[in-house]
């Protein structure tokens, strides 16, 4: 069979364009940065005044890389990235209980001991994130026309825990990491070629959003709180349409915030208690979901 012949193009490619520029004889003109191309000048690209480009580069590379891969829907699971499997919650107990020892007197380290023992009591939501990105792979993949991916935001804790879940079942599995002033890296569990880095935990969180069809956030600190709350305020001003909101552990949430006092002190509306709902189990949450797509023919 005849091999298709490629679309002719006029002018050369930009890849094209950055390998010619490199081909010239050294000269005080040539070897000036004012000669490189603009777009292969990495010192110029990262001055103050080209933030608004980087803004938008940063917006487009992750999405035009999911437009690739046929990323279409996406639930999202938020949660703390300091809640890990049980066995390494054990781990971490150990050697604060150790440190402790040698230091009785030492109130921080009782601090330390007091906070691993409630980490550990808490390591079971590291088990139903994953049960979790595991019934929501394989449900979905059971289903005609579902394309559902799991997203987290690809650090270690309840996100390792989401993405395992998918990988488990052999799906695709998204994770949007942050750069970070501490050594931060993509969980093993992510998909490679979905797997992004930002700079911007603006264009970051919009990315969260941009795909989503149901949101699950499990117990978590500032991150997980931050994220929470943006979705929240989007959906009550109605910047964006309804989706599942879903707080896995009532006890958790329920302690850290009360919600009623917000609707008795009128700085909220009772229907806006409406927006999310508590879960407890990976079971319910995955079929809280699926309701709400089927009762909104989203297949």
């Amino acid at each position: 069979m005849p091999q298709s012949k490629q679309p002719f193009k006029r002018f050369p490619t930009a890849q094209e364009d950055a390998h010619a520029s490199r081909v010239y004889t050294p000269t005080p003109q040539t070897i000036s940065s004012s000669y490189k191309l603009s777009y292969t000048d990495s010192d110029f690209i990262m001055r103050d005044e080209l933030r608004p480009v980087r803004l938008q580069l940063e917006l487009m590379k992750p999405e035009l890389l999911q437009q690739e891969h046929g990323i279409k829907a996406t639930v999202v699971v938020f949660g703390g990235s300091r809640v890990p499997h049980e066995e390494m919650a054990q781990k971490r107990l150990a050697e604060a209980e150790k440190m402790a020892a040698g230091d009785p007197a030492n109130e921080i380290f009782r601090q330390r001991v007091a906070a691993a023992r409630r980490i550990v009591a808490k390591s079971h939501y590291y088990d139903e994130a994953r049960k979790l990105g595991r019934i929501l792979s394989e449900t979905c993949h059971a289903r005609t026309g579902c394309r559902l991916v799991v997203i987290t935001g690809g650090g270690p804790g309840i996100m390792e825990a989401a993405n395992r879940g998918a990988f488990d079942a052999g799906a695709k599995t998204i994770g949007l990491n942050i750069v970070l002033p501490h050594e931060q890296a993509p969980n093993p569990y992510i998909t490679p070629d979905l797997s992004f880095q930002f700079h911007y935990f603006s264009i970051r969180k919009m990315h969260f959003l941009m795909r989503a069809q149901a949101l699950v956030a499990f117990p978590g600190g500032f991150g997980t709180l931050d994220e929470l709350f943006e979705t929240l305020t989007l959906i009550q001003t109605k910047k964006i349409k309804p989706l599942p909101v879903l707080l896995f552990g009532r006890q958790f949430w329920e302690k850290l915030i009360n919600f009623d006092f917000l609707v008795e002190e009128g700085v909220i509306a009772p229907e806006d208690l409406d927006i999310f709902q508590f879960v407890d189990t990976a079971e319910e949450a995955g079929r809280i979901i699926f309701e709400y797509f089927n009762a909104d023919d989203r297949y």
